[in-house]
């Protein structure tokens, strides 16, 4: 059966999450009921990265399988469909064989820090307006270059076979309006960036000595970490691949 890969941005305020549960409003609930509309077909999505309630994303990607034919309108159609929370950004027939999560090379993520009030940034950005050492900041960042294991960083309850994560890129970015933290990694436990911001953001503030830092790291017990980051300040800001996905339906 012909597969299909959906990118999807959206702002996760209003919702529950990424994947769908029951009783709840989720991106992936919404996009499965607009299809159905749409083709008149139950459409099971498979996504690529899970996001928690609260976080946003600047591109995300479902796939799904069907035999219908679809049309080059179909994207202005769904989109209308959409509220105006979530954006269908293409639609792109793939592999048969195609798999959204796991034939991910990476996912990168983007927290952003406001060190100012500004009503345009609420719900896109923590407001923390305290000052920050980014030395102490970057060399919290470069202990978690390569692969290690993040069970200090992820919240309990993860549902995973293992916490063995490779980062390929860690860095800290001084803003217009406070800090940008991006992070590449193979994949991420449950709250393990807002994890590695709030526990970082003490090393920078001098709540958190280095060596402190890296025997919290070490320990892998999650109750040393702090995950107090809010949701709204995270962005899943691009998900690769080892084959281009790029191309709106013609």
């Amino acid at each position: 059966m012909p597969t299909y890969f959906l990118a999807v941005s959206y702002l996760g305020t209003n919702y529950a999450g990424f994947q769908i549960q029951e009783n709840s409003l989720t991106i992936q609930g919404v996009v499965e009921k607009v299809l159905f509309t749409y083709l008149q077909e139950e459409i099971t999505l498979t996504g690529s990265s899970r996001t928690d309630a609260g976080v946003h994303a600047f591109i995300n990607y479902f796939h799904f399988n069907t035999d219908r034919l679809l049309s080059p309108n179909m994207l202005y159609n769904l989109n209308a469909m959409c509220p105006t929370d979530i954006c269908i950004k293409n639609i792109s027939r793939v592999s048969d064989q195609a798999h959204s999560r796991f034939d991910a090379t990476s996912r990168v993520y983007n927290y952003y820090i406001t060190n100012q009030k500004n009503p345009f940034l609420t719900d896109r950005a923590w407001f923390f307006p305290y000052p920050m050492n980014k030395e102490l900041l970057e060399a919290a960042a470069k202990v978690m270059m390569g692969q290690h294991d993040f069970t200090s960083f992820a919240k309990k309850n993860s549902q995973v076979k293992t916490h063995i994560c490779t980062i390929m890129k860690c860095t800290w970015e001084e803003t217009e309006y406070g800090w940008k933290f991006t992070v590449e990694g193979n994949r991420f436990l449950r709250g393990m960036v807002r994890g590695l911001v709030a526990t970082m953001v003490k090393v920078g503030r001098g709540k958190l000595s280095m060596t402190e830092f890296e025997n919290v790291f070490k320990s892998k017990d999650n109750t040393l970490a702090d995950f107090t980051a809010p949701a709204h300040g995270l962005f899943l800001e691009k998900v690769n691949y080892p084959y281009p996905i790029d191309g709106i339906l013609d």
